[in-house]
């Protein structure tokens, strides 16, 4: 399962996406968006989210 992002609570900081290894993530509306097809679920977004808003999916 790749990892998901709350809009609610992204504040588009770029962290995460500077944090991919795989670039999975982008900031295209200025909110983090992962590519499910290139994400390893590694978990490197969801430590460094100041606000908590990437997890791993279920």
């Amino acid at each position: 399962m790749a990892a998901v992002v709350n809009d609610d609570m992204c504040i588009g900081c770029g962290a995460c996406e500077g944090a991919c290894p795989t670039g999975a993530i982008t900031l295209p509306d200025g909110k983090a968006v992962v590519d499910a097809d290139t994400c390893i679920d590694c978990g490197a977004c969801v430590g460094v989210c100041p606000t908590g808003a990437v997890t791993l999916g279920d």
